[in-house]
């Protein structure tokens, strides 16, 4: 899409240009104020709005208008998210799920939710958004510049959602709208492509305008419907003989599977606010939201071990090897190969809920607020396999293999696999089956008071007033995760009833055509048995809590003054942030006796951080503003890093201790930034900017193995039964493989942005516009230890989550209720964090991303017998952008997925 690149470039510059010339608003006298006075509705509304939004602050930010949200084919808030300067998104079953905000990993990004931090029900800090619908949102503002008094802030952003404020509102409001969805990969093993979205929404005003009630209610119900093929990693250099017909040195990866999701996402949520405000001293605020999502996938997957484990029967060999000039095998037949038929399924249900009350209080010279807050979020899973292969054994075939064309790569079995009568579930060389069933829960409740002072008559020339205030969190998050084998019941080997199967699926898409599909679950419950233990070695470290109590004061100087005939507003304070962290969980001991091999573990440890803060806003002629900003400031290590969870064991042979876990005594993330930003506005019509920042990281969270670790406990623990059994001292200090804090390093970046009606340039083109940002990131951190050496190999690694350079393009028309809008948003590679097999992170990287969303819809206009009603017709991923993962180079391909191209056609009615 380079075209459209170059429309983005052409934008940017002709919005320079514009600023330049002194174009303002089709009014070279440069008075500006009558701009804000016109009335405007639909996409500009919310545009405009935005702006305003971006002007009126005293900190670097940036915002989407509730005006904006639903416009585009937005199931959740995470797309509206996506589009603002410098973020990007991360797609998870082709929904943007998190968001990077200035090229950093998801993890140094903090989300509020009417100013108060979110629970989240991932194993870490990092908010999943597509489980927020956009509907339920009145407006977001990403703050990339923190002030004292922003509490929960991160360290590359602060994204805050806000939901509805009645009393805001001038009359009531009641919408009704829904649409109807089908998605372009069609039906499959009993799934179709269809989906729906409703929503209604009400605001009110009550008792003379005293009291405001505002009521939403969103649902959705969305197919899933995914084309996949997996390549096994690592990607390795083989040595001699290793695979018969490979020749030593070539990267080769050991199997590869096709596959089919179905599935179904459902989710509801619900908003309320009651807003009081009997006077103008005391105005209080109740909220609640809640989001109950729920969804089910099957992956029936034909699977291809392609190393040196091939069940006892004989051994692999490769014929007609191609290998591509950087090394890696790109093709060749496998022959002597036992795939099997894999049926995987995964039901997942997650409900978050959060409530806050929120009291102002407006005395004569005073403001005090008090808010106090709740939530929780949990999270249940099932996740089941079948295993099922052709019987009697051995019957072993060829596939035929292709890496390396641009699409899906190609997997051709020389047997048939569509018939489940000649499929069996059986003990294959995978086993029959393996299930989990994680739980999670976090909570977190807080209470926060703060009060504002005028600034005395001796300061007025340079503060208007003053902010002190102190909050304290205390947060819990839990996770279990029971698992175990899926054993063959009595019955032994069997196929699969026909009453449970569905109609095959057809993987042409890798060339391995069709196989069957069934009800995992089903044959789970009737032909097989599953019982799910915590207690397993290797399963007893997975169970861990992790607490934190976070009490921040914060101090506050409100800048309003005059440098000369430059207004300059802001402020500058000084946060104090003291953490108390502590985590439980244990680990195994297998020289203690039966019974007593699962040994308790728990640390933590207290620290304070200081954080100063200072933005400026240089308020120049013209409608230009130079904004300046510089700060301290941290973001809190990931969760599942600070559990206390670890495999202990002392080697017999030297008498030295070692471990592998969590690190509950972690600091966190901390970088020093300046930020520096040019903004030249046309009242509230149009924008452009230029912004530059810059992050010292003083230090960066990584896993490592460090020498002299302390294990004189676990050591106590191990000499108390084994202490007769070695000649040797055991000592206290050994290895241990953790997340610590290590060296950081420079973050920098630049961002361009301009937002433009195209009438601004010429009568003729009233009605047009663009909306452009273009981003460009660097780094010198580098990852020495990566935690997923598998995937992205030892050597150092850049950033998790970066992406060099972001895009983002909207080109609109809106004329008489009749509106279109299409939007691009481009990023290039970056290493992505990805769930794997066992539920553990690993990192991989990521092929840059280009997804095309559309809309047409029409309004019709006031007075008409239809006034109120507006019609729309969707599309999201037009241009059916895939997903593609790779290991060090992108010839060894990991990952290529492919959810297709969603269309929608709805309503709304407005009265």
């Amino acid at each position: 899409m380079h075209h459209k690149r170059n429309m983005l470039s052409a934008a940017l510059a002709s919005a320079i240009a514009l600023s330049a010339a002194g174009v303002n608003a089709q009014d070279n006298s440069g008075d500006a104020t009558n701009l804000d006075t016109v009335t405007v509705t639909g996409i500009r509304r919310g545009i405009e709005s935005a702006i305003s939004v971006k002007r009126d602050s005293t900190s670097i930010v940036e915002a989407v208008s509730a005006e904006d949200i639903g416009k585009l084919p937005d199931v959740s808030i995470a797309e509206s998210i996506a589009r603002l300067p410098g973020l990007a998104a991360q797609r998870v079953a082709g929904r943007a799920q998190v968001i990077s905000v200035r090229g950093l990993s998801p993890d140094f990004a903090t989300t509020l939710l009417n100013g108060r931090e979110l629970v989240s029900t991932g194993d870490n800090r990092s908010v999943e958004f597509d489980q927020y619908p956009s509907e339920l949102i009145n407006g977001v503002t990403v703050y990339k510049t923190p002030d004292s008094g922003l509490i929960g802030q991160g360290l590359s952003g602060t994204i805050d959602m806000q939901t509805v404020r009645p009393l805001s509102y001038g009359d009531r409001v009641i919408s009704v709208s829904g649409r109807y969805q089908k998605n372009s990969l069609g039906e499959a093993a009993g799934v179709d492509p269809y989906g729906n979205r409703f929503n209604v929404s009400f605001v009110d005003k009550f008792a003379d305008g005293t009291l405001g009630i505002a009521l939403g209610y969103s649902h959705s119900d969305m197919a899933k419907q995914e084309n996949q093929v997996g390549l096994y990693e690592p990607w390795q250099q083989i040595g001699d003989g290793w695979r018969p017909g490979v020749d030593p040195g070539t990267w080769y990866s050991d199997g590869i599977k096709a596959l089919r999701r179905t599935g179904n996402a459902k989710r509801d949520g619900l908003m309320a606010t009651i807003q009081y405000r009997p006077n103008n001293t005391w105005t209080s605020t109740l909220d609640a939201f809640y989001t109950d999502a729920e969804e089910y996938d099957t992956a029936n997957q034909l699977e291809i071990h392609l190393g040196d484990y091939n069940g006892g029967y004989d051994r692999l060999d490769v014929d007609d090897v191609r290998v591509n000039g950087n090394g890696s095998f790109v093709g060749g037949v496998a022959r002597n190969v036992y795939p099997l038929v894999r049926g995987m399924y995964n039901h997942r249900e997650d409900n978050i809920k959060a409530f806050g009350w929120k009291n102002e209080i407006t005395l004569e010279s005073v403001r005090i607020e008090a808010d106090v807050s709740w939530s929780k979020a949990e999270r249940d899973e099932t996740n089941l396999e079948n295993n099922l292969q052709r019987l009697p054994a051995p019957q072993l075939d060829s596939v035929a293999l292709d890496f390396s064309g641009n699409g899906f790569p190609q997997l051709t079995p020389g047997m048939d696999y569509s018939d489940p009568s000649q499929l069996y579930l059986t003990n294959t060389i995978y086993g029959s089956g393996y299930g989990k069933v994680p739980h999670v829960d976090d909570e977190l409740r807080s209470f926060r008071l703060t009060a504002n002072f005028n600034a005395p008559e001796s300061m007025g020339n340079w503060l208007s007033d003053f902010d002190i205030g102190a909050n304290f969190a205390d947060r819990r998050k839990r996770k279990t995760q029971a698992e175990g084998n899926i054993n063959l019941g009595a019955q032994g080997e069997t196929s699969i009833a026909a009453d449970l199967q569905y109609a095959p699926v057809n993987l042409g898409f890798a060339g391995a055509g069709l196989i069957p599909a069934w009800n995992v679950p089903a044959a789970v419950a009737r032909y097989m048995e599953f019982n799910p233990t915590t207690a397993e070695s290797y399963l007893v470290p997975k169970q861990w809590a992790v607490e934190e109590e976070i009490t921040t004061t914060w101090f506050r100087a409100n800048i309003n003054a005059m440098i000369g005939e430059i207004p300059v507003r802001g402020n500058v304070g000084i946060q104090a942030q003291h953490v108390d962290q502590f985590s439980s969980s244990n680990y195994w001991d297998e020289s203690q006796p039966v019974g007593s091999q699962v040994i308790p573990i728990a640390d933590g440890k207290s620290y304070t951080d200081f954080l100063p803060s200072l933005n400026l806003s240089f308020e120049l002629p013209a409608e230009n503003t130079l904004r300046f900003a510089m700060a301290r400031q941290v973001a809190r290590p990931r969760v599942d890093q600070l559990r206390a969870s670890m495999e202990f064991g002392v080697d017999t042979s030297t008498g030295r201790p070692g471990a592998s876990g969590g690190n509950p005594n972690l600091d966190p993330w901390v970088a020093n930034a300046i930020d520096l930003s040019w903004e030249k506005y046309f009242g509230n019509r149009a924008y452009v900017a230029a912004a530059v920042f810059y992050k010292d990281l003083r230090s960066y969270i990584y896993t490592q193995t460090r020498d002299g670790y302390d294990f004189t406990n676990q050591v106590e623990q191990w000499l108390a039964v084994n202490g007769d059994t070695i000649d040797i001292p055991v000592q206290n200090t050994g290895n241990y493989s953790a997340p610590f804090n290590g060296q950081g390093g420079s973050l920098r970046g630049a961002e361009l942005t301009a937002s433009l009606p195209l009438d601004l340039f010429s009568d003729a083109l009233r009605g047009f516009g663009v909306v452009a940002s273009a981003s460009y990131n660097d780094s010198d951190i580098q990852i020495l230890d990566p935690e997923s050496a598998s995937s992205v190999g030892s050597d150092p690694i850049m950033l998790p989550g970066l992406s060099k350079r972001v895009y983002n393009f909207t080109a609109y028309y809106e004329n008489n209720g009749f509106e279109i809008r299409v939007n691009q948003r481009k990023r290039s590679d970056f290493i992505g964090e990805i769930g794997n097999f066992d539920g553990v992170r690993t990192l991989r990287y990521v092929k840059g991303e280009d997804v095309i969303d559309a809309q047409v819809a029409y309004s019709f206009a006031q007075g008409s017998s239809l006034q109120g009603l507006s019609l729309y017709l969707q599309g999201s991923n037009l241009n059916n952008s895939r997903y593609h993962t790779y290991a060090g180079t992108k010839d060894r391909p990991l990952e290529t997925i492919e959810w297709g191209r969603t269309w929608l056609v709805g309503a709304s009615y407005k009265f």
